[in-house]
């Protein structure tokens, strides 16, 4: 009975210490939702103007283009999918939107999240958005505007379909050297930076992940830890030649003698060559087969050969170990600044926000749906478009065979008038 005892105590005081557990881990998770923050959120309703702000950058030359509020060609729902267009071809797109506050990501994550549809099957022209200081003077910004991070595709022709990751450290631009794969079709697709605060970072597309990483590693931003020893020189001896001739090896006799080119033996003088006008007729040269070029000595492992020479390293006096590479202090605006060659793609649904879970529960209730939904119109519209140009063709085709048939006809009439002359 004793032992019964401590066998029931045991379960209940496991039982007791399961639900504790769990009722500890739902109320971090109810911490940690209502201490989430979102800087900033923008999903291009009719005041989107108010919000937005253009450059004058390029206006006094005429290149300056503009963003139309559309859901463009084919939806899934045309208020809630609407965006902003690029709407000039050959022409750049500068506009700002300031956060309510600017922001540090001190400590914590960085979510960048938005949606780029190239609708019209670009050729040539950026689609990335960027993170800007508060800073930032909002009626001049063009290209050369400072910025935080620079995020998202490009596509130039076949050699340029990436997405880029820049990021502004020590006063200078930071380029990802990993080559990130960008889509390029018409439709919608949801791009998402995820910046960690132990230097790391998530690229997603579509909710799928692409890249990941280190700042340390994927990007430039600190100094090599070690440089070549500029004291040291390979030594004046140092042999780092793998073979050398065979000094044993010798040309072998009438080897020179033996031309490169000889006499074709299968031509033949022409019939109507004329000694006298033509001059003596020789037969045109043609490669020797027996010739084996220019004779050299053949080449053996060079018994004095030392491998190859190893520039010694030392540790840089220039690196700096950093561990805030992730850290911008001050965030206060997002901006497109744009070159397109062929406009028409549209940018939707941002989200700027230290929660992963806010970023992808905002794309489950928005991309999701319209991604879904505008494939199906797209298909309709195209089985349409290919129905009516099937009919186009039979109406063409028929009319075709209308006009040949008149023609035969007019033929056999004139056929007949033609007879009954004759018969006359």
């Amino acid at each position: 009975l004793i032992e019964q005892a401590r066998t029931s105590s045991l379960i209940i005081g496991q039982f007791d210490l399961t639900m504790n557990h769990l009722i500890f881990l739902i109320f971090a998770a109810l911490v940690a939702i209502s201490s989430a923050e979102t800087y900033y959120l923008e999903e291009f309703d009719s005041k989107w103007s108010e919000r937005w702000v253009q450059s004058n950058h390029k206006e006094a030359d005429g290149t300056r283009g503009d963003f139309v509020r559309t859901a463009g060609k084919f939806y899934n729902d045309a208020e809630a999918d609407t965006g902003v267009q690029t709407s000039q071809d050959a022409r750049f797109y500068a506009y700002t939107s300031k956060f309510d506050k600017p922001f540090s990501n001190k400590g914590k994550d960085l979510v960048v999240q938005y949606t780029v549809k190239h609708e019209q099957k670009i050729d040539c022209g950026g689609g990335y958005i960027k993170i800007l200081p508060s800073t930032v003077d909002q009626k001049t910004f063009n290209g050369d505007s400072e910025y935080n991070i620079m995020f998202g595709p490009d596509i130039c022709g076949q050699s340029t379909k990436r997405v880029h990751l820049i990021f502004n450290y020590d006063g200078k631009n930071h380029l990802l050297k990993k080559t990130v794969p960008c889509e390029t079709d018409e439709f919608t697709h949801l791009y998402t930076l995820i910046l960690h605060a132990d230097n790391t970072y998530e690229i997603e597309i579509d909710q799928k992940n692409v890249a990941s990483g280190s700042l340390k590693e994927d990007w430039d931003m600190l100094e090599s830890k070690e440089i070549k020893d500029p004291e040291a020189k390979k030594p004046a001896d140092w042999v780092d030649a793998k073979e050398i001739a065979d000094p044993e090896d010798k040309k072998p006799e009438g080897y020179d003698d033996i031309a490169a080119q000889i006499a074709d033996p299968e031509a033949t003088k022409p019939e109507d060559w004329d000694d006298e006008l033509d001059g003596e007729w020789e037969a045109p040269q043609i490669a020797n087969p027996e010739y084996k070029g220019v004779w050299s000595p053949k080449k053996i492992p060079n018994p004095e050969y030392k491998g190859e020479w190893v520039h010694p390293l030392i540790p840089n006096p220039k690196y700096k170990d950093d561990d805030e590479l992730y850290l911008f202090e001050d965030n206060g605006a997002v901006g497109f600044e744009l070159w397109q060659v062929k406009a028409g793609t549209i940018f939707g649904d941002i989200i700027v926000t230290d929660s992963i879970a806010e970023a992808k529960e905002h794309a489950d209730k928005t991309w999701k749906a319209a991604a879904k939904g505008e494939k199906a119109m797209k298909e309709e519209q195209d089985k349409k478009q290919r129905e009516e140009e099937e009919e186009e063709r039979k109406k063409r085709e028929a009319e075709t065979s209308q006009e040949d048939e008149e023609a035969e006809e007019d033929e056999d009439e004139d056929d007949d008038e033609v007879e009954d002359k004759e018969e006359l």
